[in-house]
């Protein structure tokens, strides 16, 4: 009995000595902890966990784990309080640590002191857990030893008993102010042994301008805080606009304009995103915030040179619905405002797409030979020069040495992205007569593509085959297209002209025969089928083939009959 008195005793004692010993200051550094709650992409609670206020304009961290995988998350304070997160500012999986702002709503709240110097080993630490309770309770423990983690930053051993529910709570010195976050211990002593990170080293992760392809960071959902610095945030946005939506893009350039107001570029990049809905209302801030980009800029005709892009981009993909005054006219106005006052190629080269658009083409030729004077000359350039031409209907010849200039400037080997140019060149190859050059080209594109090509491609290879004399190539790529679209009537028939131009009358009928068992009123195959046996001195098949012909209406037999069939 004695013996449990004295036990009692001790305890007593114990407990006032724990109190006593408890800083007057933990009670109100213990408001700068919060719960953490985050939800995945069905809004499902995710994790649950601690975290703490470093800033009293709202800046916290906290683990990452806690994060990963989460659309969006709420912290919960020491008064019950729910606030939203409102975006990551920087996270490393490998340290489990995640900054970010929680929305406060313009207020400040309770936040801890960082340390300027790491507690000696030894020293007595504090862990501060979360509580709605008034109290001063709190952890007490001693840093058993610290290791250099990356760079200056430091990862401490503390001989404290660490709860599950007590990871990321922060660790202070008797000074009250906090020098690591609390994490999960992963060794055998769990009971007297736990680990911290450094405070500083979380304080110090960022969003940079190429953060989008950081894998610790898209594992997180919640919006991305934008970089310190404007050029890097405008990096931060291009990539954003590459992997984000839409709607999430908006909110990116929302946040952009609202961090750096005087940035003309953020003004136009919202513009050009707000432009693809197209309804009255967004047009309307469309025009409000170009109008801002040309009122902020010190380069004005770069600016000009956007809105005219945005305006010309807007004719071409709303053709049959326009908003106010945005018409070609509108472009061109605003990219002659541009060229005057800085004459850039990049600028003329725009001038004259929108003279083509509006089929100017004496005027669009002009921009376009000077584009192919300056440093801008490209194989793009020298392709649309060569529309131009054509559209002016100039002699394939000077067509030809356009579509030269634009494949020699073409990088080899070539790709699918210069394909279109070869395409183009042996088309216009083969009507200036050069047929072995044609076929070349063919050949060069149908490698470019690595041999995914359709029908369409093996018909015209052919028909430079053909040109060339090339009579066996001809018909392989003619059987090619006939494979790849068997009811396509116009193989067929060109390929019964290859079999009677190499004598091959008798395979020429069965070809055609083949056809009109695909359609028996295609009167061509009448005609090539009476062709094909006046080479075999059929004289009254021919006249009966041509006989139907004529009779489904084809006008190019009256020739044929009255020479062979009077």
């Amino acid at each position: 009995m004695r013996k449990g008195f004295y036990l009692f005793l001790s305890l007593c004692f114990w407990i006032q000595w724990g109190m006593a010993q408890t800083p007057k200051w933990v009670e109100k550094a213990k408001r700068a902890v919060f719960s953490v709650v985050t939800y995945d992409k069905d809004d499902k609670i995710l994790n649950t966990g601690n975290g703490f206020f470093v800033s009293e304009d709202g800046i916290a961290v906290s683990d990452y784990a806690l994060f990963k995988g989460a659309q969006r998350a709420v912290i919960i304070d020491t008064e019950g309080r729910q606030m939203p997160v409102l975006n990551i500012m920087g996270a490393d999986d490998m340290y489990d640590v995640v900054k970010f702002r929680v929305d406060i709503t313009g207020k400040k709240v309770n936040s801890l002191t960082l340390a300027t110097a790491p507690p000696a080993a030894g020293s007595e630490i504090y862990l501060l857990p979360y509580s709605t309770q008034k109290d001063r309770s709190c952890t007490f423990g001693h840093v058993k030893s610290i290791d250099k983690m990356v760079g200056n930053y430091f990862y401490y051993t503390l001989q404290l008993r660490l709860k599950e529910k007590m990871v990321s709570c922060p660790l202070v010195t008797a000074e009250g102010t906090v020098f690591g976050l609390a994490q999960k211990s992963s060794g055998q002593d769990t009971t007297t042994v736990c680990y911290a990170a450094d405070v500083r080293y979380a304080m110090d992760q960022k969003i940079s301008a190429l953060s989008y392809t950081d894998f610790a960071l898209k594992d997180i959902g919640i919006k991305k805080a934008l970089p310190d610095t404007e050029e890097q945030a405008l990096v931060f946005l291009y990539m954003a606009s590459a992997q984000l939506p839409s709607d999430k893009y908006a909110e990116v350039l929302n946040d952009f304009v609202e961090q750096y107001p005087n940035s003309a570029d953020g003004y136009m990049r919202r513009a050009v995103n707000r432009a693809s809905m197209s309804d009255a209302v967004s047009m309307q801030l469309v025009e409000a915030d170009m109008d801002r980009a040309l009122e902020l800029a010190q380069d004005k005709a770069g600016i000009r040179f956007e809105r005219a892009k945005l305006i010309y981009n807007y004719v071409l993909n709303n053709s049959e619905k326009t908003y106010d005054n945005w018409t070609l006219d509108k472009a061109l106005e605003e990219i002659r405002e541009a060229v005057v006052l800085q004459p850039l190629p990049v600028y003329i080269q725009l001038e004259g797409d929108i003279l083509f658009s509006k089929q100017d083409y004496a005027s669009a030729l002009s921009c376009y030979e000077q584009v192919n004077r300056s440093s801008l000359a490209s194989p793009a350039s020298f392709f649309r020069t060569a529309q131009i031409k054509e559209m002016m209907q100039a002699p394939v010849e000077e067509i030809v040495a356009l579509l030269d200039s634009c494949v020699s400037r073409c990088p080899m080997p070539y790709t699918d992205a210069t394909a279109p140019y070869l395409l183009a060149r042996a088309q216009a190859l083969l009507n200036a007569g050069q047929a072995r050059r044609s076929m070349l080209d063919y050949d060069a594109y149908f490698k470019a593509v690595d041999g995914k090509v359709n029908d369409s491609f093996y018909y015209y290879r052919e028909q430079a085959s053909l040109q060339a004399h090339q009579y066996q190539r001809a018909l392989d790529d003619l059987a090619k297209a006939i494979g790849l679209n068997p009811k396509e009537l116009l193989y067929r028939a060109e390929l019964a002209v290859v079999n009677i131009r190499v004598g091959r009358s008798e395979e020429a009928v069965k070809v055609l025969q083949e056809a009109l068992q695909i359609d028996p009123s295609y009167s061509e195959a009448y005609r090539l089928m009476g062709l094909a046996y006046i080479y075999l001195k059929k004289k009254n098949e021919a006249c009966e083939a041509l006989a139907k012909a004529k009779e489904l209406g084809n006008e190019n037999v009256d020739d044929l009959i009255e020479k062979n069939c009077k």
